[in-house]
Formats: structure tokens, sequence, C-alpha cells
């Protein structure tokens, strides 16, 4: 299959670009800029410029590329900047599908979220509507992943797949990242994330298990899915022990959560045949090399 991988240089698409090449696929990735273009050659797959900004621009790039899917993996999270990166789920989501009809695609896979649900007591399951309830500025992120999956939905087959929080090699989560820095007191440290030991439920996904789940898609029905692992999990259970595994101060508990703060479940996926290899970010955690490449110990 030919396939296009837009945002082939963040966290997931780097893992993505040779899953996909080793899968025997065919695969052009885009970057904003030369060094990504490089970064994606030297990963066996063809790497051209395309900003997800620049409707022209991407309509060429990819009716070039003419590929069997797409794959979105557009993200503008550098700076921790919510409004770039609800500009990416709208503006780029609408150029890149309508790229997508011009060149006669009719597949795509999404990379959406899995904490965009309304309120409610568990975990919820792909039957749980998006939040209509929210406040500001939760409600500008709401709408902005409903109108991404909303659009991806105008192809004829369009998998989104809403991740957990991604941990592992270049996210915020990582050994000596953005999460780190903010509990060790350097105040310089931007990310779109709590600190703060809870009550609040999350659920996480390993960057390759994501990355495994977007290779898997290529072949799922249109519809939402949670990639998560198996081990939704309040703020004060898995915070203090990723503060542990990464050497850095341990908050103390904080009571209370907002309603929306409830992780999600992930029987459909592994319904579907995917399973996360770090089935728990309690090994997940603690699989993570720190910066002198060495393998912790297991987080209890």
């Amino acid at each position: 299959m030919r396939v296009l991988v837009a945002g082939a240089t963040g966290a997931v698409g780097r893992l993505l670009v040779p899953m996909l090449v080793a899968a025997g696929h065919e695969v052009t990735g885009t970057s904003r800029t030369p060094a990504g273009v490089e970064r994606i050659r030297s990963l066996g797959a063809t790497g051209v410029r395309g900003d997800a900004l620049d409707a022209e621009q991407l309509r060429n790039v990819v009716r070039a590329a003419a590929p069997d899917a797409v794959i979105h993996q557009l993200t503008d999270l550098s700076a921790a900047d919510g409004a770039a990166n609800g500009r990416i789920r709208r503006e780029g989501t609408r150029h890149l599908v309508d790229a997508a009809k011009a060149a006669g695609v009719g597949r795509i896979v999404v990379q959406s979220i899995s904490w965009a649900y309304e309120p409610g007591e568990h975990p919820a399951d792909e039957a749980v509507p998006l939040d209509g309830t929210a406040a500001e500025p939760r409600a500008r992120m709401v709408a902005a992943v409903r109108e991404l999956e909303e659009t991806a939905a105008e192809l004829e087959t369009a998998a989104v797949l809403r991740y957990g929080l991604l941990y592992g090699p270049g996210t915020w989560y990582a050994p000596g990242g953005a999460f780190a820095a903010a509990l060790a007191g350097d105040r310089s440290a931007v990310f779109l994330g709590s600190t703060v030991a809870n009550d609040a439920v999350s659920s996480f996904v390993h960057v390759a298990d994501a990355a495994a789940a977007a290779l898997a898609a290529l072949g799922w029905p249109t519809g939402p899915v949670n990639i998560v692992d198996d081990e939704p999990a309040p703020a004060h259970v898995w915070l203090p022990a990723l503060a542990h595994s990464l050497g850095v101060p341990v908050p103390g508990r904080v009571e209370g959560r907002q309603g929306w703060e409830r992780g999600a479940l992930n029987t459909l996926a592994r319904s579907r045949g995917w399973h996360p290899n770090r089935a728990t970010w309690r090994t997940g955690f603690a699989a993570e090399p720190d910066a002198t490449g060495a393998i912790r110990g297991t987080v209890q």
C-alpha cells in the first residue's frame, strides 16, 4: 500500500514510519523542515516538505505521492500552545482531507485524544459522547477535536485513534522532559498537563504502542477507537510513581477531580487485535531508559 504520513517526524510519526516500511508499505512522510525531510529519508521513506497550514502545498504533496491511505499525525505542541495545536486540528485536518479528496484517497487514519469525553464516574468507551458541557478553555479543545474527527469522517473510511497520554521518547513524560523539569522546580518548563497528585484519572499509552495502532488501523473500519493501556489510574497513584522513576521530587496528594477526568477503556482496540506491549504504565515507565541509557527498576 502507498501511505502518506503527515507529521512523520513527531513523537509517534518517527516510530511509525519504519514500522510501515518494515511491513512492506511504500511510505511518503511530510515535515516542515529540511532536517525533518532528511530524517524521514534516513528511515527508508520518501521525505517531502509539507506544511499543514498551506493548503496548496499540501494538495500538491498528496497528489504527487498518490497514496492509497493517509495517516494524520499532525500536532503543534513544541511550545505547549493549545491554540496552535487547535489550529492544526481544525485547519490542518481540513487541508489534509481536502487534499486527499482531490487525489482520490478514500482512507485516513487520524490522531485524536481520549480525554475529550463528557463527565462520568468510570473510564469511557467509544459510545460516550464528546464533552458538550465543558467551560473554557476546555471547550475550545473539545471543539477542535470534534471538528478534526468530523472532517476526517468525510472520507469513505476514517479510523480515528483516540490516544491516551503519550509517554516514551520525544514526549513530555520522557526522562529529561517537561514533566520532570516542572516537578524539579524549573519554572520555564511548559506543557499541557498536570503535576497535581489528585484523584483525576488518566489513561496512558507508550508512543511505540500508539504507532503500532496506526499501522494496524490501516485495516480498520470507520469510527473512533481508544488507544490506551490497560490501567486507567488516578494521578495520586501514577504521578508519584513516575516522579520516583524520574528521580524528581514526589508531590503530596491532593483531593478532588473534574468529572471529565475519567480515563478510557481499550476493549474495542483489543477486539481488533491491537494489544499494547506496555500493558500498564507501571512497567512502561520503568522500562524507559534514563539520561545515561540505563533501565530503571520496576515501578510499584
